[in-house]
């Protein structure tokens, strides 16, 4: 990947950013660190490495992702919004009587939702099987799925680790947002799943580990996944929660809080601020 497109993925993460407050703005509830921490993943695979057609959503061949920590919808539905699913126009509508946004992601309601989650733990289940389904079919799709630092205290999340790689499925690509903050505070006060890339190999996976907002080791790193045989892939996103707003980056108070006026139009402005200075970038 170049510069260049580097550049315009990470202006479609921040808009991703914008949309996601907007939706936990307008819903006065919702999730905005841990959805800010994503925005740059979720730009690479839907705009970069996904096999996906946002005019047919439910291609059989499609490539698949699975949002284990479902409560960071908003960032799902603002890449889904950016890529055509559905209008951004909609977005406000989040957590609405009525919009089909639910707080968390729903594979029925939503165009391009390919699993309905919430209960930390179960997503990644979710990708275990459609990865497994893939292997029996002799399909060549491939399976992404996002976990939170803090839903690796699940029981279930290992039993999941335990059953990928006995299942050899080298065609799932797994990543932990490790940004060290989860709805109490530290991980590692609350319940330590330190060292996260050890344990992953003692389980069986290839490890990696990379900068979250680093557009170009991102994508890298994804690639290289692919080319990984006989065993699934775990990548370590060591990212910053809030990430692109100043007030509430590294704050947990911003796990599951929704911004006044006062605090959404400082966040949009700082955000129109760093597009505005990547776009310079760009055509400079």
């Amino acid at each position: 990947m170049d510069n260049k497109r580097a550049i315009e993925l990470e202006i479609i993460a921040n808009r991703i950013r914008k949309d996601a407050l907007t939706a936990v703005y307008s819903a006065s509830a919702g999730h905005p660190g841990g959805s800010l921490s994503i925005a740059d993943v979720l730009a690479v695979l839907y705009f970069e490495v996904m096999n996906v057609d946002p005019k047919n959503p439910s291609n059989p061949d499609r490539d698949r992702f699975v949002l284990s920590k479902g409560h960071a919808a908003p960032a799902l539905y603002g890449v889904l919004a950016e890529r055509g699913y559905f209008p951004v126009e909609d977005m406000p509508t989040f957590r609405k009587i009525g919009s089909y946004l639910q707080g968390h992601p729903d594979m029925k309601g939503v165009p391009g939702v390919d699993m309905s989650t919430g209960s930390v733990g179960q997503g990644i289940c979710a990708a275990n099987g459609m990865a497994l389904a893939a292997k029996i079919d002799k399909k060549d799709y491939r399976v992404y799925t996002i976990l939170g630092d803090g839903e690796l205290e699940e029981g279930q999340v290992w039993e999941a680790a335990m059953y990928a790689p006995h299942y050899k499925l080298d065609n799932l690509t797994a990543f932990v947002d490790f940004n060290g903050l989860q709805i109490d505070g530290d991980i590692a006060e609350v319940m330590s799943p330190l060292p996260i890339d050890k344990k992953f190999e003692a389980f069986g996976w290839n490890v990696m580990v990379v900068d979250a907002h680093d557009i170009i080791k991102l994508y890298d790193a994804i690639c290289e996944a692919k080319t990984v045989k006989g065993k699934p892939t775990m990548i370590i996103l060591k990212s910053i929660k809030g990430k692109g707003v100043s007030f509430m980056e590294n704050n947990p108070a911003w796990h599951g809080s929704a911004p006044n006026e006062e605090q959404y139009n400082q966040a949009i402005t700082e955000l129109d601020a760093q597009i505005k200075e990547l776009e310079v970038q760009l055509n400079g």
